[in-house]
């Protein structure tokens, strides 16, 4: 396969692109505060009523305090994903933090309501794997989905992501674990 570009990929295109915005601390801390103008005004792109839901709220808090216990792993932290020429922001996604000892990265995105099923979960995907697979310390991309889930696992199909277990998360309960070498073929 190849991208937009002709270069080869291993992994599929699709007709969406997304970018990813870093999102500091302390634009997620005014998320936290619910202060969705200063958050957006710190991230460089205007925010919606999405990233101040609890369930986002949760992740900022999260995020923060693993920043806070160690800095330096602020560039594998949650990214805002924009999207077009005005930089629609559309989701978020990243990894869950460095790679382990394992060279393993665990990643994570959602896509706000008024832009799912249209293909940006696929973008986002994409650039998650082509940033891995980039970075010479991760090995393996591991990606933890609900069962009853149906959308995120069809958005992985086709990425060759291989079932290699389960596990209880306190937070979102049975999770399949998939796994894809981070190199598979990448050549470009």
């Amino acid at each position: 396969m190849t991208d937009e570009t002709g270069r080869r990929t291993p992994f599929p295109t699709g007709p969406k692109h997304v970018r990813f915005v870093e999102l500091s601390g302390t634009a997620m801390s005014a998320l936290l505060d619910g202060d969705l103008r200063a958050a957006g005004e710190t991230a460089g792109v205007p925010l919606t009523d999405y990233f101040v839901t609890d369930s986002a709220r949760w992740l900022w808090r999260f995020r923060i305090d693993q920043m806070a216990a160690d800095p330096g792993n602020a560039r594998w932290m949650v990214r805002q994903v924009a999207t077009g020429p005005e930089g629609v922001v559309i989701g978020h996604a990243g990894f869950h933090g460095p790679p382990d000892e394992a060279g393993m990265v665990e990643i994570g995105y959602s896509v706000a309501p008024d832009f799912r099923r249209q293909g940006y979960a696929r973008a986002m995907l994409i650039e998650l794997l082509r940033r891995a697979a980039a970075e010479p310390g991760v090995r393996t991309v591991r990606a933890t989905i609900s069962p009853d889930n149906a959308a995120s696992l069809a958005t992985i199909a086709g990425f060759g992501f291989v079932e290699v277990g389960e596990q209880w998360d306190e937070e979102d309960g049975l999770e399949i674990i998939f796994e894809v070498p981070a190199d598979r073929g990448l050549s470009v």
